[in-house]
């Protein structure tokens, strides 16, 4: 019987014409092996934001709804280019946007959240021989509106295909893997072969690239095991698997840094009940997510209160802020794009004392400062300048992860 597959290629895999006939050959093989393939794929490099910069040049704030006709031709394009490939190869290949699935979603423009699938177009596509080309990151309303999953929606719609088929779901990117650091960054990080859910989705909700977190919430979910590896290389990859596979929980499993931060101050706000929630109502009804909070001491009754939020929508949240502001009597709002998040992360945190100390001593002997700081019982972040981002994620990791004898391993 033939075990059904999803594989996933982002946008770098699909970068060029040559780029998708590599990666149609990788579908080939396994399809060569009995394998029966679902291929999700994003939209070809830069292409996405191509489209929202045209957009934006004829409205700063365009149309939501708008936005998701345009930049879901992206996938479109290319999953078209990817069935031709595979037929071209001899490989019987059907391509079907987010709608043809279907995959049913809410009605939340650029951010929509998936509702339910419906898998029985896919599941006689595959018993009829083809391999089914989805289009990922889009989806449809249940009265037919097209809506988008957010950026690295693509990992989501995979993640929810392999749980809908009951199968695994294999990541293709350019990158062998999930590292210790950003190999960017940092000289000689570490490929970490398994990883668990929880510290996957803290990384990648602080920065970490390689997978959307929303993905992750829904493959800890429903236990959808991922096999993240390179488009271009046979070597094994990183496998994100229940906390139970992960059999050396060590203190910090990786070092992230976030640079897609601003940060938003309400200078002066009354200190009295009810002036926080009149602020994050406002940003929450515009599906506006908000990250680190921090509010000063009270003054005479005043007091500062900063947050941080994506930079791609810190202009919607800087005009919304600022009619806030007026109406409860704040001074005014200021806004600060030159910010990063550096974070450590990992499991065995979970049991072990001092990370914190260590990464404060680690910041404040390189001169630092801290404007912020949340934590999780997996995880550290601190708000800095983002002129220090790099410096603090090489000095992090060579501190929690180089020095390795320095490192404490819990075996459980």
């Amino acid at each position: 019987m033939s075990k059904t597959l999803v594989m996933k290629f982002g946008g770098t895999s699909v970068g060029n014409l040559e780029r998708i006939q590599n990666a149609a050959r990788r579908v080939f093989k396994k399809t060569e092996e009995g394998y029966k393939v679902v291929v999700v794929s994003s939209a070809m490099a830069g292409e996405t934001d191509r489209l929202i910069n045209l957009a934006k040049q004829i409205d700063k704030f365009p149309s939501e709804r708008e936005v998701d006709m345009l930049i879901s031709t992206g996938e479109q394009q290319a999953i078209a280019l990817f069935a031709l490939t595979l037929n071209k190869l001899g490989v019987p290949a059907v391509s079907l946007c987010g709608w043809q699935v279907p995959i049913i979603t809410d009605k939340v423009h650029t951010k929509a959240k998936i509702k339910k699938i419906g898998v029985q177009r896919i599941k006689n596509l595959l018993e009829e021989g083809y391999t089914v080309v989805v289009a990922g990151f889009q989806g449809v309303t249940e009265d037919w509106e097209i809506t988008t999953l957010g950026r690295g929606g693509s990992d989501l719609s995979a993640v929810a295909l392999a749980h809908a088929l009951n199968s695994d779901c294999e990541i293709y990117t350019d990158v062998p893997g999930v590292f210790t650091a950003d190999p960017r960054i940092v000289p000689k990080p570490r490929k970490i072969p398994y990883i668990s859910y929880e510290e996957m989705l803290e990384m990648a909700s602080l920065g970490a690239k390689v997978m959307q977190a929303r993905s992750i919430e829904l493959a800890m979910k429903y236990g959808v095991r991922i096999h993240v590896r390179s488009s271009f290389s046979e070597e094994e990859g990183t496998w994100i698997v229940p906390e139970d596979e992960v059999m050396e929980k060590v203190e910090v499993r990786a070092i992230t840094l976030d640079t897609k931060e601003s940060r938003i101050t309400v200078v002066r706000v009354p200190d009295r009940p009810g002036i926080a929630y009149s602020i994050f109502k406002a940003l929450g009804d515009a599906h506006i997510v908000v990250d680190m909070i921090v509010q000063n001491v009270s003054h005479q009754g005043y007091t500062d209160m900063s947050f941080t939020v994506n930079k791609a929508d810190a202009d919607k949240a800087e005009e919304i802020v600022k009619k806030v502001a007026k109406e409860i009597g704040a001074q005014g709002v200021e806004r600060d794009d030159n910010v990063a998040k550096v974070s450590v992360v990992g499991i065995g945190m979970k049991s072990s004392y001092g990370t914190a100390a260590k990464m404060f001593e680690v910041l404040y002997k390189n001169n630092i400062n801290i404007m912020a700081i949340s934590t999780s019982e997996i995880k550290i972040s601190c708000l800095i300048e983002a002129k220090y981002g790099e410096l603090a994620v090489r000095e992090l990791h060579s501190a929690f992860i180089e020095e390795g004898d320095k490192v404490q391993v819990i075996n459980s």
